[in-house]
């Protein structure tokens, strides 16, 4: 019995069904140590880890980067929270990362994790509570350590970008026991202060050392301040509750004096540019005005009483004269019409003549041919009997009929003797 073919997809399902069913694999922390860790320009974070015997695959999703609360890297020591899965395309299983942390900080982390998302779903977090930063701020209040780098840091941007910005310093612990409610009073005594922005920070540290920084009484002191609160806490990488509070977070306490002094010299720069710009609009304005008054005086000048009467002497002059030229324009045009047309009457005149004279000719040349005269002068004769009437038949007359003939001189008068009655033919 021939046993049955699978191909490799239908394998490949199998066992990642076989992986889902499996609870141990739902839900499992893996520790181990960071390896070619690299971070993907679309926000994904690839993987592995290892220990001495082995090592597996992972990744965290962009959307899940919200579980990392560091900056990681290779050799890193870490729990992972995720799910063990098959990735079908290449037939290997690999771990789908929830969350990681350090090891050593797992209590303190989870804890962190669950007051992030206790603060976050009361809306501490919400942009629409956000204060906006003063852009011209003169008066800076800083809660930090008096002797660490936070504060000297902060004092040397602020005297070059603008030596005339008051820093006043609150020197607050930022470690320790005692240094969550150290932190609160600087709070409260630089909102009261009146100064125009509050930076709130320390130097980078150990998880631990940042752990005044997490507690849920210093972030409710940091959204209750009236004053905007920049956080800067530790380094870049590092991120803590009150950086979620704050009205705006920096990367370190450097870069939270750059936002909070303003830069003199950019400033004047910037009043420079502007003073040009508002002469130049000055000036083109005082352009427009000049050029504007000179218009509005030539129609003054085109509207006085003597321009006007100056203007409808010269428009009269030129309206006589383009009437003159029109009417002898007139004349001209009729004249030569008078003339075309007494020409044309001539040359009628003389065609009607000449035809009158044709015509009368015909006519006479007509009238003549019908003369008896002429006929008789041809030789033909005039016959009628006595009675006057007509001779044109033999059949008219009788023997011994006494008939007259006309001829061109005269008249014969003769009687019947003989009637010869002839046939014609048509032809």
């Amino acid at each position: 019995m021939s046993k049955r073919i699978y191909s490799v997809g239908q394998v490949t399902q199998y066992i990642r069904n076989l992986f889902a069913r499996d609870g141990f694999l739902g839900g499992i922390l893996i520790s181990g140590e960071v390896s070619n860790c690299k971070y993907h320009s679309s926000g994904h974070i690839y993987f592995s880890l290892k220990d001495e015997k082995s090592s597996i695959a992972c990744v965290m999703f962009a959307g899940s980067r919200k579980g990392l609360a560091f900056s990681m890297k290779d050799g890193d020591k870490v729990v992972v929270s995720g799910n063990i899965d098959i990735y079908e395309r290449d037939g290997r299983y690999q771990l789908y990362a929830a969350s990681i942390r350090k090891e050593g900080t797992g209590d303190l982390y989870e804890k962190f994790l669950a007051l992030k998302k206790e603060l976050e779903e009361e809306g501490m977090f919400d942009n629409s509570f956000k204060q906006p930063i003063p852009e011209y701020a003169m008066r800076v209040g800083v809660v930090t350590a008096p002797t660490g780098a936070a504060i000297r840091d902060i004092q040397n941007i602020s005297r070059r970008r603008n030596p005339y910005v008051q820093v006043i310093l609150y020197p607050a612990l930022v470690q320790g026991e005692g240094a969550a409610a150290s932190i609160i009073r600087g709070l409260r005594a630089m909102d009261h202060a009146g100064v125009d922005v509050i930076i709130l920070g320390r130097g980078g540290g150990s998880y631990e050392d940042l752990q005044a920084f997490n507690e849920e009484s210093v972030a409710r002191a940091v959204f209750a301040c009236r004053t905007p609160v920049i956080s800067a806490v530790g380094h870049e990488t590092d991120t803590t509750i009150t950086d979620f509070a704050a009205d705006l977070r920096a990367p370190t306490p450097s870069a939270a004096a750059e936002l909070a002094v303003f830069d003199l010299h950019a400033f004047h720069d910037r009043i420079f540019r502007m003073r040009q710009r508002l002469l130049g609009g000055v000036h083109a304005r005082n352009t427009a005005a000049y050029a504007k008054c000179r218009w509005y005086e030539a129609k003054l000048a085109s509207l006085s009483p003597e321009a006007r009467l100056k203007d409808q002497r010269h428009a009269q002059a030129e309206y006589t004269r383009r009437l003159e030229d029109s009417m002898l324009l007139k004349i001209n045009s009729a004249n030569d019409r008078l003339g075309l047309l007494s020409e044309k009457l001539k040359r009628l005149a003389f065609e009607s003549l000449r035809k009158n004279l044709v015509r009368q000719q015909m006519a006479a040349a007509r009238l003549k041919g019908l003369n008896p005269i002429d006929r008789l002068r041809q030789g033909y004769s005039y016959i009628c009997d006595d009675s006057g009437r007509t001779v044109s038949s033999v059949k008219s007359v009788h023997i011994n009929n006494r008939l007259k003939i006309y001829v061109s001189d005269g008249i014969i008068r003769a009687e019947v003797i003989e009637t010869d009655e002839r046939k014609h033919s048509d032809t």
